[in-house]
C-alpha cells in the first residue's frame, strides 16, 4: 500500500477516535439532572418537565457531536451552558406555537399571517364575554332561550338599512367561514338540483378549494355556462330548466379576465331571476362594508352594492376587507336565510361566543362610523407621505458599518383574495448587510422577538411600514441594528 493510501486511510480512524472521546465526555441525563444548576431548574418546574428537557438537550448535543459540528472546545463550552440549554428548551416546549409577528410585506390581509388583525373594541368585547357566563343563547328580557343570530343580526340591518327601506327584508346569520357560507347556502337553496355559473367564475380559493368541489359536497349539480372569457346572460337563460334551483355568481376576487372579454351584468342576471323566478346568489369572497373607492381601491363591489342591485343572498368573509374575526356572514332575503338556518348543517357550521364577540364589536365601529378603529381600513387609508416619515425616521436610528438602508417608493397590496389588481403607493425601507445575503437578512429579522416578516426582492430585504404598527416602529429599528453584530 502507497504512503499516500495509508495516510488516507488513517484520518477517518483518527476522526472516529475523537469523536469517541467527545462522546464519553457527555453526561447522561441523571447526571445532568443532579447538576446544581439544573437542579434548581426542576425545583421550579418539576422533573418531569425538566427530564424532557435535558433528554431533548443531550440527544441534540451528541447529534451535533456526531455530524462533526461540535469540537472539543465547542462541546465544553456547551457543557458549561447546560443550564441555560434546559432552560431555553423549557421555554420553547412551554410557550405558545401561536404568537404575534411584524407584517413588514405590505401585505395588508396576509392569509398566513392571520388576515385581518382585530379592533381594541373587539379584543375588549372577548375579554368581558369570555371569561364569564353571557347570554349567547339567552333572551334577557323574555327569560328563555333565544337565538344567537341576534347579536350581529341587529346591526347589520342597522348597516344595511338602504336595502330594508326599499322594501326587501334583510336577515344574516354567521357560519365559521366564507366556503362555509357558500357551502350552507347551496344545499339548502339547490340540494338536488342545478346551479348555473359562469365557467369563467369557476375558482380556486386557498388550500386548493374550489367551487365546483363545494358544490358537489352541497348536493348541487353545476351547470357551467359561457366560456372562461365571455359569458352573457343569454347564457344562463339557455341553461334554464325544470331542474335549475339556483343562479350563481362568483366575484373574482383573487384573479381578472381581461382582453377579449364579457360578463353578463348583476341587473341583467337580477332581471333574469325575477322573470323565472329562481333565486340569484353572489359569493362577494372579501365583503365589504363600506365603498372602497375613498381608500384608492376600485372593482371591488360592497356587500350593500349587491343587495342594492337586488342580488338575493350574498356570502362574504369577516376577516378580510370588513376586518373582523374568521366568519362567514349570509345576508339576503329574510325567508331564504331562514331556510339556511333551519338546515342541520348550520349547526355544525356555525360560530362560537368568542367570534360573535368580535364581529359585534366590529360591526358597531361600522355603524358608528369609526373606521379608524378597526385595523384593515386604518392602514389602508394611511397616505405615501406618512408611512415615508416613518421610513425615514427609523433609518436615521440605524447605526451601523455594515447596513446599507434607503428609503424608496414602492406598492402595498390588498391580498387575501381581494382586489387583485389594486395596489397602494407606499414608501419601503430597502436593506442590506456586508457579508450577509437578502435571504439571510430576511431570516436574522424572522428570529426576531417578536418574528419580523418582509419581502425579497432583487437581493435586497424590503419592509412596507404600512402594515407595520407604530408602536412596533422601535422594535423594529433595535432588530434592523442587530442584523449585523
Amino acid at each position: 500500500m502507497s504512503a499516500f493510501r495509508r495516510f488516507h486511510g488513517i484520518i477517518p480512524e483518527m476522526k472516529s477516535a475523537a469523536k469517541s472521546e467527545l462522546f464519553r465526555e457527555l453526561p447522561s441525563v441523571d447526571e445532568v439532572l443532579r447538576m446544581p444548576g439544573v437542579e434548581a431548574v426542576v425545583a421550579s418546574h418539576g422533573i418531569a418537565l425538566v427530564t424532557d428537557a435535558a433528554r431533548a438537550v443531550v440527544t441534540r448535543v451528541r447529534g451535533e457531536i456526531a455530524s462533526g459540528l461540535l469540537d472539543g472546545p465547542g462541546l465544553r463550552l456547551a457543557l458549561n451552558d447546560l443550564t441555560g440549554a434546559i432552560e431555553n428548551q423549557l421555554r420553547q416546549a412551554l410557550g405558545h406555537s401561536l404568537r404575534p409577528v411584524i407584517n413588514a410585506t405590505g401585505v395588508i390581509l396576509h392569509t398566513n399571517l392571520g388576515r385581518a388583525p382585530l379592533a381594541e373594541s373587539a379584543l375588549t368585547h372577548i375579554r368581558e364575554t369570555a371569561g364569564s357566563f353571557s347570554n349567547l343563547e339567552f333572551d334577557i328580557l323574555a327569560g328563555e332561550r333565544g337565538q344567537r343570530d341576534v347579536h350581529v343580526d341587529r346591526l347589520l340591518r342597522s348597516l344595511l338599512n338602504e336595502v330594508t327601506r326599499a322594501g326587501a327584508e334583510v336577515s344574516t346569520i354567521v357560519v365559521n367561514n366564507n366556503a362555509a357560507a357558500v357551502l350552507l347556502a347551496l344545499n339548502s337553496l339547490a340540494d338536488g338540483g342545478d346551479v348555473i355559473v359562469s365557467r369563467g367564475e369557476l375558482v380556486e380559493i386557498g388550500g386548493s378549494f374550489r367551487i365546483p368541489d363545494v358544490m358537489t359536497k352541497s348536493g348541487a349539480t353545476l351547470c357551467e355556462v359561457g366560456t372562461t372569457n365571455r359569458t352573457r346572460v343569454a347564457d344562463y337563460e339557455k341553461a334554464i330548466t325544470e331542474r335549475t334551483r339556483l343562479l350563481l355568481r362568483v366575484h373574482r376576487s383573487n384573479f381578472e379576465i381581461t382582453g377579449f372579454t364579457e360578463q353578463a351584468s348583476t341587473a341583467d342576471l337580477v332581471a333574469l331571476s325575477r322573470q323565472r323566478g329562481i333565486p340569484l346568489m353572489e359569493d362577494l369572497g372579501s365583503g365589504a362594508l363600506v365603498d372602497l373607492q375613498s381608500f384608492g381601491i376600485s372593482g371591488e363591489p360592497s356587500v350593500l352594492d349587491s343587495l342594492r342591485a337586488g342580488v338575493d343572498v350574498v356570502t362574504y368573509s369577516g376577516d378580510k376587507l370588513l376586518g373582523g374575526p374568521q366568519a362567514g356572514l349570509i345576508s339576503g332575503r329574510a325567508d331564504l336565510v331562514a331556510r339556511m338556518r333551519a338546515n342541520s348543517l348550520f349547526r355544525a357550521l356555525r360560530v362560537d361566543k368568542l367570534t360573535y364577540a368580535a364581529l359585534e364589536a366590529t360591526l358597531l365601529a361600522y355603524v358608528k362610523r369609526d373606521h379608524d378603529a378597526i385595523p384593515t381600513l386604518k392602514v389602508m387609508r394611511l397616505t405615501k407621505e406618512e408611512i415615508g416619515k416613518r421610513a425615514e425616521s427609523i433609518a436615521a436610528k440605524v447605526r451601523s458599518s455594515k447596513l446599507n438602508i434607503a428609503v424608496i417608493d414602492g406598492e402595498s397590496v390588498i391580498g387575501g383574495g381581494a382586489a387583485p389588481s389594486s395596489v397602494l403607493p407606499t414608501r419601503l425601507l430597502a436593506l442590506s448587510c456586508t457579508g450577509l445575503s437578502a435571504d439571510e437578512v430576511s431570516a436574522r429579522l424572522r428570529m426576531s422577538d417578536p418574528p419580523i416578516v418582509t419581502r425579497v426582492e432583487q437581493e435586497r430585504v424590503l419592509l412596507d411600514l404600512r402594515t407595520v404598527f407604530v408602536d412596533q416602529d422601535p422594535m423594529l429599528a433595535t432588530a434592523i441594528e442587530r442584523i449585523a453584530s
